[in-house]
């Protein structure tokens, strides 16, 4: 798709039915890549002379960008008729991005029963199921024949965006039971609807459940759809499996942006203005800076140990990454555990009790390749490290063993501190604890170079 951009070009300076030819035999997904290579403009002028049902689905891809900007590009008549034809969530998700000024006369020329959609999507979070949910769903009563249900497929199935789910309801709308299609094609035709299927109570979530235990749900129980209901068990639409996939490259790409300690980016990277990149990255960058100030308090604070024994100055940048990169690890494994479902809050404890020993061990291992290490080099004689050479390797060691451990710990632990006080756990990105880490890990190396070395070269 990278090479369509010239060719792209090209045809909008010439022919548009010639344009509009090129483009005709291409798949949605692939004509939604090639606008990205666009300018706004002119990918709302490739818009204008495609074939209607190929650019409204081409618009529809989650996976266009600056879907907002070729609207305000177009004319306003041509945009509300795509806007009309977008699935419901995906129409939501434009006008979450459209700026006011574009955004109220293209909500005032809606259809009125797809304005009060759009309005009602718009007051959940983009980050619920409210959020990335669609209103597009199939409903029957719960007394329709299985006869009943399959004509009424057939005669609306262009208009909703899945129909592999069947919402059965009864005669106040509650949600009563879900019926896949398959089981309607493979049940007696005369059978009421409300027999067919699983008679448990149909899995559901509430329009503000979050879009990560969505995902869990729909992965756990192999669904293709997930219905969100109100407190009545009135269905307001279904998230899709699509849906939920999307959330989820949104989610991982944020997470794996704080992690680096970045404020997570709105939109892809080459799209960021340079203003905007330096707010995003100014801020944790300063915070960090700051953080790491206390670094050099702390080596202020042992100033007189390294001027006694200028060898153990040698030995901080090994310490110190060692215990940010235990605690960045632990780190890692927990939020992501959380992200999962596979541990919760209460569980704390147990993993306190299981990162102290894990810790404990890792820096034992660690401990012994520096011990060895130190002398190695010091019998090879690649480096004198003086008469109290034996000292010195134990207290490298030792000092491994506190600093590891307290890393595996601090990395552990942070992720549920945050969340407690309602943060997102992402937050504690490895930087973050690297800095943590670096602070205390000083503190332990001089004690324990203190206690190692006291009565020798540091004073008795």
């Amino acid at each position: 798709m990278q090479n369509m951009q010239p060719e792209l070009l090209y045809l909008l300076h010439g022919d548009p039915a010639e344009l509009a030819e090129s483009l005709a035999g291409m798949r949605a997904a692939d004509v939604a890549e090639a606008l990205n290579e666009l300018p706004p403009p002119a990918a709302a002028k490739v818009m204008a002379v495609l074939p209607f049902d190929l650019a409204a689905q081409a618009f529809d891809e989650p996976e266009l960008d600056r879907r907002y900007e070729i609207v305000a590009a177009m004319n306003e008549d041509a945009a509300l008729e795509l806007i009309e034809a977008m699935s419901a969530d995906q129409r939501a998700d434009l006008f979450r991005e459209l700026a006011p000024k574009t955004r109220e006369p293209l909500l005032a020329g809606l259809e009125p029963e797809t304005r009060r959609t759009l309005e009602m999507l718009l007051r959940y979070p983009r980050e619920s199921a409210g959020g990335i949910m669609t209103t597009e769903f199939l409903s029957v009563p719960s007394d329709w024949s299985v006869a009943q249900t399959l004509n009424y497929i057939h005669d609306v199935a262009r208009t909703k965006e899945t129909v592999y789910a069947i919402y059965v309801l009864d005669d106040e709308d509650h949600l009563v039971r879900v019926v896949s299609l398959r089981q309607l094609l493979i049940s007696d035709p005369r059978s009421a609807v409300r027999e067919v299927g699983d008679r448990r109570a149909p899995l559901t979530a509430k329009p503000d459940t979050d879009r990560e235990e969505v995902a869990r749900m729909i992965a756990k129980y192999n669904l293709l759809a997930l219905p969100v209901v109100d407190d009545e068990r009135h269905v307001l639409g279904i998230v899709t499996v699509d849906d939920v996939i999307d959330a989820i490259v949104h989610e991982q790409t944020e997470d794996v942006q704080k992690f680096g300690g970045v404020e997570a980016l709105e939109a892809p990277y080459m799209e960021v203005g340079f203003g905007q990149m330096i707010r995003k990255r100014a801020p944790w960058l300063c915070a960090l800076f700051l953080s790491e100030m206390l670094t050099a308090t702390a080596m202020q604070h042992f100033q007189g140990e390294i001027e006694k024994f200028a060898i153990l100055a040698m030995f901080i940048p090994l310490v110190m990454s060692s215990g940010g990169n235990s605690g960045s690890q632990a780190t890692s494994l927990i939020i992501r555990a959380l992200a999962l479902g596979e541990i919760k809050l209460r569980d704390w404890w147990r993993i306190a009790v299981r990162e102290l020993p894990t810790g404990l061990m890792l820096g034992a291992i660690l401990g012994v390749i520096g011990f060895a290490r130190i002398e190695l080099w010091q019998s090879l004689h690649i480096f004198d490290y003086g008469v109290h050479h034996n000292l010195v390797a134990l207290a490298v060691g030792l000092a491994l063993v506190g600093i590891v451990a307290f890393g595996s710990l601090a990395g552990s632990m942070l992720p549920f501190v945050l969340r407690r006080l309602g943060f997102d756990p992402a937050s504690a990105s490895a930087p973050f604890v690297a800095t943590l880490v670096d602070v205390t890990g000083l503190v332990i190396y001089f004690s324990v170079a203190w206690v190692v070395l006291h009565g020798t070269v540091l004073g008795g």
